[in-house]
Formats: structure tokens, C-alpha cells, sequence
């Protein structure tokens, strides 16, 4: 069986690594900073955790790799210009954007984008940082590095939050599993909720759209694509050409986990539709002790990352599933004396979403 390095040795690598442990595959998240010398990566498949990286002894090294899964897809996706310049191209929905190159062209983007604006850097920058929203009268809140660093778009009027993630084998065959529905506080990810059958015009939409992207680029292993929820339809909010968050509710919810489907792509394992039977729900745990007593109901499953707590950071999440949708929402109250305060709208959240 093939070996695997992962570019990155936060949770998703160690998440990854978990999913190759069964399947008697080494995988081996590796900081940035490693020494290339003590790193397998001659004789394995190379892929990455995050979007971007800076010009280090090993990401050099990693550059000229063969066996470097999208390595050339990984620049494209991580610049928001080029990333929407390619949702242009390919004719996908998307909220009308433009580049901001200097301040003079403040009065041209409320006049043809509306008055709410949403900034965001062209690299970098995720979890809510890196992002203002602006009227006309707030412009002078924007740092003058963005300038040319950043593209401006739309404020979209959406109902609700969905994300679809996939994966394209080698040769071209595609899987999905059905949306989630997310909600985001702060620009953070709090809450996903996913069901065995997504709203199908929906999945559709999204399922075409996602694969033309993959097609386009190549693209092997498993791409997520976040969209706002409109009355046109679904519009491409941002991608990430990896395991996603919002795909972390799979690792108990679903017969293959978005880790384990990832591995089988890039290794050429074989690549059949995940079964899903019941209704799922994920709890990010941003930047909260470690409580043991979560594990006291039967349906939570806990991911923890091992990582330092400080506010504002994932530190691990909670996995909940069940066909029994009366049982998963007295679960999630029964959490909600178990969590920090802020948890509850979040909660409240989810178990609208299984009535």
C-alpha cells in the first residue's frame, strides 16, 4: 500500500492520518519547517492540508515532486482573484465581485455592487480574519495594504448557509455527499447539519457545478464548495481544495469518512458513493476546555485535537448522529449545560434544522 505525506501537521493531517491507520496506510502530516531529510517523501503520494504555504527546504523539495497531488491547483484556489476568475470563466454563480486595486475605485463598487460591501484579502485569511464588510460611509476602516491585495463583492441577501464536499478519482469518476447546512458565527464555523436526502434541485446544482471546477482543474481527492442559499439558486461563496470542516461530521455519519475518501482518490483506491442513513450534526469546540463529561451521552462522539486552547481556535468537535431526530435534539439540549454560553443559539440552531 502507498504512503502518504501530508503538508501541514495540524488536525486535518492527524485526521487524515486516523483514516489511513485501518486502510494500512502510513500517512505522515509534516510541519513546514521539517527537515527534508527526515521525511518519506520520495516514496510517497504528496498532498496538503492547507492552501498555501511560504518557500521553506522541504515545501521546495515538495515543488518538484511528481507524486504531488494538485500540486499546480493548490496556487489557483488559495488566491480569491483567481479563484473567481475561474468561477467566470466555467460560468458558475457566484456574488458580482471586482478587484480593488486603490481607493479611487470606492464610488464605481458601491454604484455597480450595491450598498453593503464584503472585503476579503486574495490570500490568507479564513475564520472571519481578513474580512470586513463596509458601506460607503466606513471605507476609511480598510487598511491601506489591501489596496491591490484585495477583491471586494457583493453583500448577498441569503436564506441559509450549504456546503457540498466531493471527491474525482484519477479517472474522472466523482462522489458526493449530500450538502450541509452550516451555520457560521463571526466568520467562524459553529454548527453543520447534514441528512441522508438533500433538498434535490439543490443537490444538483451544486453537484454539476462542483464537478465542472474539478474537471476543469484535474482536480484528484476531495474539494469542498461553500454557497449561500438564494432565491436564484445556490451561489459559490469560496472552495477549499481539501477536507473541509464542514465534511467533519462524516467521520461518524457516513459509511466512508471525507479523510478515508480523500486517501482512497489520491491513492487510486477505489472510489464508491458514501452511504449515509441518518441525520448528523457537528459541534466546532472553539476554544473551550476539555470536558469529559460530554462523553456521558451515548451519542457524542469527540474529536479532540490536543491542541493548546486560546479563544477564537479549534481545539476539536463533536459528532452527533441518529435516524431518531427526537433523540439527536434531546442530545444536543442535554449538551447545552455541558458547553460555554455562546453554544446555545448554535444548538438552537441545529435542532430547528431537525424538526
Amino acid at each position: 500500500m502507498k504512503q502518504v505525506c501530508v503538508l501541514g501537521n495540524g488536525q486535518l493531517g492527524r485526521m487524515l492520518r486516523q483514516a489511513g491507520e485501518p486502510m494500512g496506510i502510513d500517512v505522515w502530516p509534516v510541519g513546514l519547517e521539517a527537515d527534508p531529510e527526515a521525511v518519506p517523501f520520495q516514496q510517497s503520494v504528496i498532498t496538503a492540508e492547507i492552501e498555501r504555504w511560504p518557500e521553506t527546504a522541504l515545501t521546495r523539495e515538495l515543488a518538484r515532486h511528481p507524486a504531488f497531488v494538485n500540486r499546480d491547483v493548490f496556487p489557483i484556489i488559495a488566491d480569491r482573484l483567481t479563484q473567481k476568475q475561474l468561477f467566470d470563466k466555467l460560468g458558475l454563480a457566484t456574488a458580482p465581485w471586482q478587484l480593488l486595486a486603490e481607493k479611487a475605485d470606492w464610488p464605481g463598487v458601491f454604484e455597480s455592487l450595491g450598498e453593503l460591501a464584503i472585503v476579503k484579502r486574495r490570500t490568507g485569511g479564513y475564520d472571519g480574519r481578513g474580512q470586513w464588510r463596509l458601506r460607503s460611509h466606513e471605507t476609511a476602516q480598510l487598511p491601506d495594504d489591501c489596496y491591490g491585495e484585495c477583491i471586494v463583492e457583493q453583500g448577498i441577501n441569503f436564506s441559509g448557509e450549504v456546503s457540498l464536499v466531493g471527491a474525482r478519482a484519477h479517472d474522472g469518476t466523482t462522489v458526493f455527499y449530500p450538502l450541509t447546512h452550516n451555520l457560521h458565527q463571526d466568520g467562524i464555523l459553529r454548527v453543520s447539519v447534514a441528512f441522508p436526502q438533500a433538498n434535490a434541485e439543490q443537490q444538483a446544482q451544486a453537484e454539476s457545478m462542483l464537478t465542472s471546477i474539478m474537471n476543469e482543474l484535474n482536480y484528484v481527492g476531495v474539494m469542498a464548495m461553500e454557497c449561500f442559499i438564494t432565491p436564484g439558486g445556490l451561489l459559490i461563496n469560496e472552495l477549499a481544495p481539501r477536507v473541509h470542516n464542514s465534511g467533519h461530521w462524516t467521520q461518524n455519519g457516513a459509511s466512508i469518512s471525507q479523510f478515508e475518501l480523500h486517501l482512497r482518490a489520491i491513492t487510486q483506491l477505489p472510489l464508491p458513493p458514501p452511504v449515509i442513513n441518518s441525520p448528523s450534526v457537528m459541534v466546532n469546540l472553539i476554544g473551550t476546555d476539555l470536558n469529559t463529561d460530554w462523553l456521558k451521552l451515548p451519542l457524542v462522539h469527540l474529536h479532540w485535537y490536543a491542541k493548546e486552547v486560546r479563544a477564537g481556535r479549534k481545539v476539536g468537535h463533536l459528532n452527533l448522529n441518529d435516524s431518531d431526530t427526537d433523540r439527536l435534539s434531546a442530545t444536543l439540549e442535554a449538551l447545552v449545560p455541558l458547553l460555554p454560553p455562546e453554544y446555545a443559539s448554535g444548538i438552537t440552531w441545529a435542532q430547528s434544522k431537525l424538526i
